[in-house]
C-alpha cells in the first residue's frame, strides 16, 4: 500500500458521499481516500509511516468508497464491482492492504461486532452444558452474521478442557465464525499466561514476582516462548501477559504478578517476556502469541495498598518509574496490546484518559497496535455495584463514548458497554471514522497472525507438546532460579542425608499445592513433602504433620476466606512438637496462600493485606518449633513480602521461595541438599511492618532520617540473597572515567568464587547523580549480569553505562544527561555495605 502524502487533496463534502462535518483526504499518486473530521484531519494529514507494514492510520480504496450512511447495511452485490477474489481474502497481498479493503467493505454493525468480546457468556451463547460448541445455540446468538472481535479463556469452558479438548473446541467456535458472518472474519481467543498458560495440563512455572529474583532474562524469555508455544497449540492468540507494573507496596494483594519493585528490573524483565510470546512477530509457525502488557497505568502502587485505588503521582515519577517498562517493551520489544489499567490517574481514570492512551501511548512512543480494556473496566467509568465506579459517566452510553474517544480498541470481556456503539454513531455522539480507527489494527493482527488464511490447529500436536517433559524441565529450572536464601546461620544447609535419620516436615505449606494466581491445573506437582522423600527415599525418615492451618479450605477464586480455628491449630501445634522432637532437622513451611494475598476484584473478593505479618497461630508454630533445639529451616511460600521482624535472629535457615510452580518439591529438595547450589535475589524490598512503608530500596535523600523506638532499615534489601558459596568483589573501575553527555563507557569489576562449590551471582550496578537540578534517589539500578562461577574462578564483568542510563527528567521536565559527577556502585545487593563506588565525570 502507498502511503498518503503529507498534502494531499482535501475534497469538501458533498451531500450523500459523506457527513456534513466529513471531509475527504484524497491521495491523486495512491487512489486512497479517508474519511476525515475535524477533529482527525490533522492526523489523517501526516505523512503515514509504517511498522512491521501497519500504516499510521487505514484508508479505504477510492474504488470502494461509500458513504457511511450506508455502511450499516451490507451492500447489494448488484451494485458492486469487484474482483472474483477480494483483496482481503488475498494471501499475497499485504496485511495492510488486507486490512484496508476488509474494513472499507464492514457495516457499521460489522465493526461494532470487532470491539467486543465474550468470555462467560460462551456457555450461555456458543456452548452446550458441558462445555463443547453447540452450533444450534451459536446460530441463534449469531444469526446476524456480523461476527465477533474475540472469545475470552476457551480453556475454562465447562469444568476445563485439556489440551485436545480446547484445540478442538477452538477450532470448532472459529470455523463457525469464518463460515457464518457475511465476511468471513476469525475471531481471537485470548488466555491468562501469567505463570504459564492458565489451562488444564498446561506447564506451571514461577509466579513473576519468583521469575524476579532469577535476575534471568534468558531463563525469563525461554519460558514465555514455551508458554506461547503451549497456548497457541491450542487454538488461543493472545495473552494478557506480562504484567510490567512497578509494585511498591507489599500491601497491594497482586504483587506476585509482577517482576518487583525496580523500573529497571520490570522493564527487562518485561521486554524477555514480550519477545518469548511475540518472537519477531512474524507468526509464521503457530507457535507464539500476542503480548499484552498491562495495567497502564501506575498501578502498582495503589493508595492504601488497595487494589484499583487510585494513583496521584507526580509527572516525574509516572514517567520514571511507571511508564518506563511500558516505554520499554513497547518500543524496544514491539508490545503489540497493552491493556489498560482500573486507577485514576490526577482524577481521570484510564479507560477514559485521552492524554495517556493516545498523547503518551500512541503519539509519544509511536505505538501502533490495540488497547483492551480490563475487565468490567468501561463499566466502571459509570457505576459498578459489586465493587465501584468512577462517576465520570451517567451510564454505558456514556462510558462507550468515553472509552472511544480515549482510544480503547475493544471492550472486555462481555459485550457490554460497547453494545452502544451503533447507537452512539447513528445519534451522532460518536463518529464512524473513530471506530475505524479502533478496529483497523485489530484486523491488522489477524491478518499478520494468518488467521484468515490458516486459522485452524492440530488437536494431536497440542496434546503432545503441552506439558512434555523438556517443558516441566525446563519449569524445574525456573523454581531453582528463583529460591533465594536470606539466612544460613552455622552453615546449617545444605543437608546431607548420610549424617541424617529423620527430617520432620512440617507446616501448613508442606503438602500443599501453592501455584499462586492466575494458574491452571498442571499435570504434574510435587509438594515440599514429596520433593524431600522423593530425594532421600528410604534412606532418612521423613514425618510430617501439618501443624496448623492458614486458612480453612478455599482458592484463589472463593469469595470467603476462613481465618483457622485457634483451639484446633494448637492441637496440631502440639501434635508437630511430638513429631519434630524425634528428628534431626525440622523443614518448617509457612507464609500465605492464594487466598491471603489476591487480586481483589470487588468487595466481596478481597485480597489486599493492611498487616504483613504471619496469619492465624504460624508464629506460634515457629516458637514451638524452636522451643524443641532441633535447626530449623524456614521455607516461605508467599505472593507477597512478609515482616519476620521476630524471626531475624532466631531461626538460623530462611528461605524466600515465592511461589515455585509445578516443581516446588523437587526443586526444593534439590537446594536443600546440595545438589542445586541457590542463587535468587529479591526483587522487593522486605519491610520491618507496613509502618514502614514505602521500602522501597531507591527512595529519595529525604525519605529515611528514622523513626523513634524503631529502625528505619528494611528486613532485607532489594537485591539481596545469599549463596553456599563467597563471593568476592575487587578492583571496581572505569573504561572511561570523564565522557561527555551523550558518550558511553563501561565499569569493570572482577569477582572470584573463593568458596568451595561452584554458584551463580548476580553483578548489579546502582547510580546516582550527586548534584542535579531536581532531586534523585540515592540510588537506581541500570544495570546487572548473572554469571556463574566455579570454585576460585574470577570473571572480569563489565556493565554499559549509556546515556540513557544517566538521563532524568530535569527541572524543564526535559530527558537529559546533566553534567557533572555520578556516583556508579557495583556489588551484590542495594545495601551499601555490599557496593563499592567510583565516581564518573560528565563533562560540560
Amino acid at each position: 500500500m502507498n502511503p498518503a502524502p503529507a498534502g494531499g487533496d482535501l475534497i469538501p463534502a458533498r451531500g450523500g458521499d459523506v457527513h456534513a462535518n466529513q471531509r475527504i483526504l484524497h491521495c491523486p499518486e495512491s487512489g486512497w481516500l479517508k474519511y476525515c473530521t475535524s477533529s482527525n484531519l490533522a492526523l489523517a494529514q501526516r505523512t503515514a509511516g509504517t511498522r512491521d507494514g501497519a500504516p499510521d492510520y487505514v484508508l479505504a480504496p477510492a474504488a470502494a468508497h461509500r458513504a457511511p450512511e450506508t455502511m450499516s447495511k451490507p451492500p447489494k452485490k448488484k451494485q458492486r464491482r469487484q474482483s472474483p477474489t477480494p483483496a482481503y481474502q488475498n494471501p499475497q497481498l499485504p496485511p495492510a492492504r488486507r486490512t484496508s479493503d476488509l474494513l472499507s467493505r464492514m457495516t457499521l454493525e460489522e465493526k461494532a461486532a470487532q470491539m467486543m468480546c465474550v468470555w462467560q457468556k460462551k456457555a450461555e451463547l456458543l456452548l452446550d452444558r458441558d462445555g463443547n460448541f453447540d452450533l444450534k445455540k451459536a446460530r441463534a446468538h449469531f444469526k446476524h452474521g456480523h461476527g465477533l472481535g474475540q472469545v475470552g479463556r476457551p480453556s475454562d469452558a465447562g469444568k476445563g478442557k485439556n489440551p485436545r479438548e480446547m484445540a478442538e473446541l477452538t477450532n470448532a467456535i472459529q470455523k463457525f465464525f469464518i463460515e457464518n458472518s457475511r465476511l468471513g472474519i476469525p475471531v481471537v481467543f485470548h488466555e491468562e499466561c501469567l505463570h504459564g498458560h492458565a489451562g488444564v495440563g498446561s506447564t506451571s512455572f514461577p509466579q513473576p514476582i519468583g521469575l524476579a529474583a532469577t535476575f534471568n532474562p534468558t531463563l525469563v524469555e525461554a519460558l514465555y516462548t514455551m508458554t506461547a508455544e503451549e497456548t497457541r497449540l491450542r487454538g488461543a492468540h493472545q495473552a494478557l501477559t506480562p504484567v510490567v507494573d512497578v509494585a511498591r507496596d507489599p500491601r497491594w494483594g497482586r504483587v506476585e504478578e509482577t517482576f518487583g519493585e525496580d523500573p529497571y528490573l520490570v522493564a527487562q524483565l518485561g521486554m524477555a517476556a514480550v519477545r518469548g510470546f511475540q518472537g519477531d512477530r512474524a507468526f509464521k509457525d503457530k507457535t507464539r502469541l500476542i503480548a499484552t502488557l498491562k495495567h497502564f497505568a501506575a498501578h502498582g502502587q495503589p493508595e492504601s495498598g488497595i487494589n484499583c485505588a487510585p494513583a496521584n503521582f507526580s509527572m516525574r515519577l509516572l514517567r520514571e518509574t511507571f511508564f518506563y517498562p511500558f516505554k520499554e517493551a513497547i518500543q524496544k520489544a514491539g508490545a503489540i496490546s497493552v491493556m489498560a489499567s482500573y486507577n485514576e490517574i490526577d482524577g481521570v481514570p484510564s479507560h477514559a484518559n485521552e492524554w495517556l492512551l493516545r498523547d503518551v501511548l500512541r503519539k509519544e512512543w509511536g505505538f501502533k497496535g490495540f488497547i483492551v480494556s480490563d475487565y468490567y473496566a468501561i463499566w466502571e467509568l459509570a457505576h459498578r455495584e459489586d465493587t465501584h465506579g468512577h462517576a465520570v459517566a451517567a451510564d454505558k452510553r456514556e462510558a462507550c463514548a468515553l472509552a472511544v474517544r480515549a482510544g480503547v480498541n475493544i471492550d472486555f470481556p462481555e459485550p457490554d458497554c460497547y453494545l452502544h456503539l451503533v447507537e452512539l454513531v447513528r445519534r451522532g455522539k460518536l463518529e464512524e471514522a473513530q471506530l475505524d480507527e479502533l478496529v483497523a489494527p485489530m484486523l491488522f493482527w489477524k491478518f499478520k497472525m494468518g488467521l484468515f488464511d490458516d486459522p485452524y490447529v492440530d488437536p494431536s500436536e497440542a496434546e503432545r507438546v503441552v506439558g512434555c517433559d523438556r517443558n516441566r524441565r525446563l519449569a524445574l529450572e525456573a523454581a531453582r532460579e528463583t529460591i533465594t536464601l536470606l539466612k544460613n546461620s552455622d552453615d546449617v544447609v545444605p543437608l546431607n542425608p548420610a549424617r541424617l535419620k529423620s527430617i520432620a516436615v512440617i507446616g501448613p505449606n508442606a503438602d500443599r499445592e501453592l501455584l499462586g494466581g492466575y494458574s491452571g491445573k498442571p499435570k504434574f506437582f510435587t509438594s515440599v513433602l514429596e520433593g524431600i522423600r522423593a530425594k532421600v527415599g528410604d534412606r532418612v525418615q521423613v514425618p510430617y504433620c501439618e501443624g496448623c492451618k492458614i486458612t480453612v479450605g478455599g482458592s484463589w477464586n472463593q469469595d470467603m476466606v476462613t481465618p483457622s480455628h485457634p483451639e484446633a491449630d494448637r492441637r496440631q501445634i502440639q501434635e508437630a512438637v511430638r513429631v519434630a522432637e524425634h528428628s534431626d532437622v525440622i523443614v518448617l513451611a509457612l507464609g500465605g496462600n492464594e487466598q491471603t494475598s489476591r487480586e481483589a476484584w470487588s468487595r466481596k473478593h478481597l485480597g489486599d493485606r493492611a498487616r504483613l505479618g504471619l496469619l492465624g497461630r504460624q508464629q506460634e508454630l515457629i516458637t514451638a518449633m524452636l522451643s524443641t533445639g532441633k535447626p530449623v529451616i524456614l521455607l516461605l511460600f508467599n505472593g507477597s513480602p512478609l515482616s519476620l521482624r521476630f524471626l531475624e535472629d532466631q531461626v538460623p535457615v530462611i528461605f524466600e521461595c515465592w511461589y515455585l510452580g509445578q516443581e516446588t518439591g523437587h526443586a526444593i529438595a534439590d537446594v536443600l541438599f546440595g545438589d542445586y547450589n541457590p542463587g535468587g535475589k529479591l526483587p522487593i524490598t522486605i519491610p520491618r511492618s507496613a509502618g514502614h512503608l514505602p521500602a522501597f530500596y531507591n527512595y529519595k535523600p529525604s525519605a529515611r532520617r528514622g523513626y523513634l523506638f524503631d529502625d528505619v532499615s528494611p528486613l532485607a534489601p532489594f537485591g539481596f540473597g545469599l549463596s553456599y558459596t563467597k563471593f568476592a568483589f575487587r578492583n571496581v573501575r572505569l573504561k572511561q572515567r570523564r565522557i561527555r553527555p551523550g558518550g558511553a563507557t563501561q565499569v569493570l569489576v572482577d569477582v572470584t568464587n573463593t568458596g568451595k562449590r561452584a554458584g551463580t551471582e548476580v553483578v548489579q550496578m546502582y547510580i546516582r547523580d550527586r548534584v542535579s537540578s531536581v532531586t534523585r534517589p540515592v540510588k537506581e539500578l541500570k544495570g546487572f549480569k548473572k554469571i556463574l562461577l566455579q570454585p576460585r574462578e574470577t570473571q572480569t564483568v563489565g556493565l554499559d553505562i549509556t546515556p540513557e542510563s544517566l538521563a532524568f527528567y530535569d527541572i524543564n521536565m526535559d530527558y537529559v544527561v546533566e553534567p557533572g559527577e555520578f556516583d556508579i556502585m557495583v556489588g551484590n545487593s542495594s545495601r551499601d555495605e555490599d557496593l563499592q563506588k567510583v565516581v564518573l565525570s560528565v563533562a560540560r
